[in-house]
Parts: C-alpha cells; sequence; structure tokens
C-alpha cells in the first residue's frame, strides 16, 4: 500500500522547485514563473499566409503490401521531400513515405502488423510506435539504429549518439519493426526516437498516425468517414527561403547535440500547422464530428476551445484519452493539451445554420498563435446522439494493490557538463537500469517538476490517481501513456507493468527535454 511521502523526501524534492538544482540550471526559477509555455520561440522570416484560407489536408491511408491470416506487412520509406506548406514555398522535409504528417495505418485490435522502415536519410534513424504495447525489440529504443547506406563510423559520428550501448541492436538501411497491437482501440503515433536528435527529426516531419479498432468501439455510434478527423497539430517556423528554422547546434544532425542556449527549455515556433498545413479551414456540415487530436509540438502546450462566429463556446466532449476510450463522456469548455496527447473528441454543430464558422482556438497562444483552425458549416448534416456510456474494459487498478511506490523528480540539471534536464539527479545512460519491476506488478509512481513536463511511459497505459494532492483534473480522465505535469505540480499515477518483458523507457515528452538528458530506463522482469 502506497505510505505518505516523508518530510525529508519531501523537503528534498521540494528544493528544486523554481531553483538551482546542485550544479544545475540557474534558469529554473525564471522558466517556472511563465506557466503558460516552457520554451522560447523563433520566429519566422517569411510572411506567414492569412488563417483559414488553406483547406485542412487529410493523411492519406496506407494500404498493406501483403495481407494474410497471421496479420499484415507495410512498407514505409524514409526520405526527404519537398513540399508546399506555407504558399509559394518549397519546404525541405524529412518524411515517411515523401508526406507530412506520414501516412496513416489502420489496423485492427489483436492483428500483427509488420512495418518494414527503409532509411533513405543521411543520419540513422529509430521508429517508436508511440502508445502501443510493443515488445521491447520493436518499441524503438533510441540506440536501436537504423543506418543509411553507407554510413561511417568513422566520419567522427559514430552511431550518431554520443554513448556506447553495448544491448544496442543496430541494422542498415532497413529493419522491420512488429506490432502485436493486443490493446485497446486508440489513436497511436510513430515519430523518430532517435537517442539525441529525437527533436529536430520530429520538427523535421518524421511523425504519422496509426489507429487500432476493435469491437467495442464498433458497437458504439460514434461518427465515422468524413465525420471522423484527425487532426495533428504541430508549431513550426521558417527562415528567409521558407525553410524550416531550427536552433540546433549542429544542423546537420551528426555531431553536436543540442540547441542554441535560449532554447534549452523547449523550442517553440509561430505558425500553427495542422495535418502539416498553416491554420487550415476544413469544410463539414451541421452534424456530430469525431476529433482525433495529437498534440504533435516539440514543446508548445495548447489549451484548445472551440467558438462559433458569434462568440458562443461549444463544449469539446471528450469520449477518450491517449490509450482508448472513457466509461462515459467528460465535457470540456477548454482542453488542456502537453506534448504527445491524444484526445478523443466529439463536437457537435447540429445547432448551428449553415454558413457558420467555429474556430478551434488556443488560450495559451499570444497573437496568431491563438488560432488553430477553423471549420466552415458549408450544408445541413444529420443530427446526431452523444452516448453517455462508452466503454466497459478500463483497468480498475486500486492503490492497495501496489507492490511498489516510487517517486521521481523531473527538473533542471546537468549533462555532459552543460544545461540540460534530469530525472532524480540523473541525466540518460542507456548503460544504466534506473527501474526494475516484474511483469504483472502494479505500482504507485509519484511525480513532481519544476516547470512543465510531460511524462510519458513506454509499454503501458496508467491512471491518474491525484493531483497536488487532490482529486484528479477532468481531463486526466480514462487510460493515458502521457501525462503533463504544471511548473511545480505533483502527481499520482498507477499501472500494472503486464505485455512484454525487457527494457523500456519513460521521459520528458518536451522533446528537447528528452535529447538534453531527461530519460530513464525500465527494465520488466
Amino acid at each position: 500500500m502506497a505510505e505518505p511521502i516523508s518530510r525529508r523526501r519531501l523537503l528534498g524534492i521540494g528544493a528544486v522547485l523554481g531553483a538551482v538544482a546542485a550544479g544545475g540550471l540557474a534558469l529554473s526559477a525564471a522558466w517556472a514563473r511563465r506557466p503558460a509555455e516552457t520554451g522560447d520561440q523563433l520566429v519566422s522570416e517569411v510572411p506567414l499566409p492569412q488563417a483559414f484560407t488553406i483547406p485542412l489536408p487529410l493523411p492519406q491511408v496506407l494500404e498493406p503490401v501483403a495481407s494474410a491470416a497471421e496479420g499484415d506487412r507495410y512498407e514505409m520509406v524514409q526520405v526527404e521531400t519537398e513540399a508546399e506548406i506555407l504558399p509559394g514555398y518549397s519546404t525541405r522535409l524529412w518524411t515517411y513515405n515523401g508526406t507530412f504528417p506520414g501516412p496513416t495505418i489502420e489496423s485492427r485490435r489483436g492483428r500483427h502488423v509488420t512495418v518494414a522502415h527503409r532509411n533513405e536519410l543521411p543520419v540513422p534513424t529509430v521508429v517508436h510506435l508511440h502508445g502501443g504495447r510493443t515488445p521491447a525489440s520493436s518499441d524503438g529504443y533510441p540506440t536501436d539504429l537504423v543506418l543509411p547506406q553507407d554510413w561511417s563510423e568513422t566520419a567522427g559520428h559514430g552511431h550518431g549518439g554520443h554513448m556506447a550501448d553495448d544491448l544496442a541492436v543496430v541494422t542498415n538501411v532497413q529493419r522491420e519493426y512488429g506490432f502485436p497491437l493486443d490493446q485497446r482501440a486508440a489513436m497511436l503515433w510513430y515519430h523518430d526516437h532517435r537517442m539525441d536528435f529525437t527533436a529536430p527529426a520530429i520538427w523535421r516531419g518524421l511523425a504519422g498516425l496509426h489507429f487500432v479498432r476493435d469491437d467495442v468501439e464498433d458497437a458504439l455510434d460514434l461518427p465515422r468517414g468524413d465525420h471522423e478527423v484527425p487532426l495533428m497539430i504541430a508549431d513550426r517556423a521558417f527562415d528567409s527561403d521558407g525553410q524550416l528554422k531550427y536552433p540546433s547546434l549542429d544542423p546537420t544532425l551528426t555531431g553536436e547535440i543540442g540547441v542554441e542556449e535560449r532554447f534549452t527549455a523547449g523550442v517553440l515556433g509561430d505558425a500553427v500547422l495542422v495535418n502539416g498545413a498553416p491554420w487550415p479551414v476544413h469544410e463539414v456540415d451541421s452534424g456530430l464530428y469525431r476529433l482525433r487530436v495529437l498534440n504533435a509540438s516539440n514543446a508548445r502546450h495548447y489549451e484548445l476551445e472551440a467558438v462559433t462566429d458569434t462568440g458562443r463556446r461549444l463544449p469539446l466532449v471528450q469520449i477518450g484519452a491517449d490509450q482508448g476510450l472513457l466509461a462515459a463522456p467528460v465535457r470540456h469548455e477548454r482542453l488542456p493539451m502537453a506534448p504527445a496527447e491524444r484526445y478523443d473528441l466529439l463536437l457537435d454543430l447540429g445547432e448551428l445554420p449553415v454558413g457558420s464558422k467555429v474556430r478551434l482556438a488556443n488560450r495559451l497562444g499570444e497573437g496568431r498563435m491563438k488560432d488553430v483552425m477553423q471549420f466552415h458549416v458549408v450544408r445541413a448534416g444529420r443530427r446526431a446522439a452523444i452516448p453517455e456510456t462508452l466503454a466497459t474494459d478500463l483497468p480498475e487498478w486500486d492503490r492497495s494493490e501496489a507492490v511498489a511506490v516510487r517517486d521521481f523528480a523531473f527538473r533542471a540539471g546537468r549533462m555532459n557538463g552543460r544545461h540540460g534536464w534530469v530525472i532524480d539527479g540523473l541525466p540518460f545512460d542507456p548503460n544504466r537500469t534506473d527501474v526494475t519491476t516484474r511483469l504483472g506488478d502494479v505500482e504507485v509512481w509519484r511525480l513532481i517538476a519544476d516547470v512543465h513536463h510531460p511524462v510519458h511511459l513506454h509499454l503501458v497505459g496508467f491512471r491518474v490517481l491525484s493531483r497536488g494532492g487532490g482529486a484528479p483534473l477532468p481531463h486526466d480522465a480514462g487510460l493515458k501513456d502521457t501525462i503533463a505535469l504544471r511548473p511545480g505540480e505533483s502527481a499520482e499515477i498507477i499501472t500494472r507493468f503486464d505485455g512484454y518483458r525487457g527494457r523500456y523507457l519513460f521521459h520528458c515528452h518536451n522533446a528537447e527535454h528528452e535529447d538534453m538528458g531527461m530519460m530513464a530506463n525500465l527494465e520488466v522482469t
């Protein structure tokens, strides 16, 4: 059973909040005084388009190259390409199959999926299926690299990471990832997870969606087809040539890791892209829409609200979290989203006349960052009811079942003698086991942060037990794999470590933070 945190432990963890960690960053207190964001903003050097003039793109659904009784096989090529993100400019991107976002995979619960990834980029890559219950060999551990053709370890780059790992499984050019997908229906996403360079790789375009479907979801009368709309939200900035702007210390992503000093806390862009388009508009009818929303930004937080052109706020009805459907809907006027969080939302446009416009807004933004996208009602639609009961298969772990209670402090610190981010005072080391748990064990983890830290666990979903010693917040409902810790905030989560044995991770999903040390190893035995 979980015991109250000791006074000594509380003081030890609390000492890092808004202060300088021993040998750490003198900037922690300043960052903690900026609660709407953690990071600094790049400014684009080209004119950005007027909001709500570019149609919302919808990612293509990838077809399997082979299907059999044992499952489906897909093939992807990681390749540099050019695309028109800003009107009149051709922007270089690193992509899956030449598109940003990458192609969407649609799969069924329990049906095995194999994805063969071929690396035709100039640097090593790693693919992680975020939210997937995946064997360790296919989870995308940061040193399990796929090397490009003719990659030279003698060119001063090594494997593109800065720490040797004897357990790393490195392959040349191509790797097959196997996903059993024995999990609840949910929207997952896949992205690059290469050690030291995750943040710039995602920024350049290496991200896509993966849906898992199941019979529980199918039995509900939820919007389908063109009334189910995926929305990958990501901020970016552009240089004077219309190329993606990012403050890497080494733009080749082969040598020195990290970003320019002022962006140590995170990189924020000044343009909101949805499915790769800046501030798009989507034509809809006056019906019920299911919005599958992902915050794929490196560091930016959002607080979403839906506002009509007459100033009326429409409820965002949450029916699902990171790891699938809730037990019952939760209605929000405003919904906070940290990097890597996903929400399954219903938006009812049934009372709006044709011609109405609904702005998806960001209350944390300033200037143009207050807007995300717009829905334009162009035709009448069919009214539909929102189900009041959703799923009955959510796990019901109890605090009394926990065989361990662990405390983790996420804070500023030192990595390689420079500013960085650490968990319990230690930067990431692939050769160190930080947590060992047994397959099937239930544990309670108590997390505390100095600034914003979206904490993500690989392999398992979890429930939020408390925040700041009080009840969870409304948006904490359901089964999650990422929890947003606000500056100075503590939270408790509970999970069962089941599925597979092996080496996994937990880390901050501010992508700059994870590149600069804020990851830890989890060994399931």
